[in-house]
Formats: structure tokens, sequence, C-alpha cells
């Protein structure tokens, strides 16, 4: 079960974080306007909460370990919100990012 919710939180977290600077490029980027750039800007606000969620008590582990779901999830994130085609070195990238995440989130230590 504390891999289902770290894995949980993870993915929300992405969705906030990447989301949140989404929101905030298309706000000033694109000029959309301050409306998207302060949703933006609350929903990175809120990734900073959702992170602290994490069952481990450990912060440079939890983001150590977000940094490979953050990678993985941008290029998700253009892929689907942009229209981006990511080359065979961005996927292989992004599965050594979450065989880092495995790693140092979920291998077995003695406590």
């Amino acid at each position: 079960m504390p891999i289902a919710r770290s894995t949980t939180l993870f993915l929300l977290a992405a969705l906030l974080e990447i989301g949140g600077a989404w929101l905030v490029w298309q706000g000033v980027r694109e000029h959309r306007g301050w409306t998207w750039a302060g949703a933006g800007i609350i929903a990175l606000g809120a990734y900073g909460f959702v992170a602290t969620l994490q069952p481990d008590a450990h912060f440079g582990r939890i983001l150590a370990a977000y940094g490979g779901v953050f990678v993985a999830g941008s290029l998700a994130w253009g892929m689907a919100a942009d229209g981006f085609r990511p080359d065979r070195y961005d996927i292989a990238g992004a599965l050594i990012c979450l065989a880092g995440v495995a790693v140092i989130m979920y291998a077995p230590r003695g406590r």
C-alpha cells in the first residue's frame, strides 16, 4: 500500500507542478492573460503541499525521486498538450529517470 500511495502522490504532484508551469507559460508566453498565470501559481503552490504528504520522511530523497517523475511527466504533458513527439533518446532518458525513482524510493532498506 505505501508504494501505491507514494506513486499516486508523485503523479498528483507532477500534474500540479507541470500543469501549473504550463498554465503560467500559457498566460505569459501565449498571452492568454493573468487568469491563466494565476491559476498556474495556485497549482504550483498546491504541488508544494502535495510533496509533503509522501510517506517517506526524508526531503532530499522525495525531491530527488520526484525529479525523475518530473522528467517523464514533462515529456508526457508535452505530448498531450502541445503535440510534442519525443524521439527514442527522450524516451530512453525518461525510462532511466523512472528507474532511478524506483531505486531511490522503493529499494529495500534495512531500517
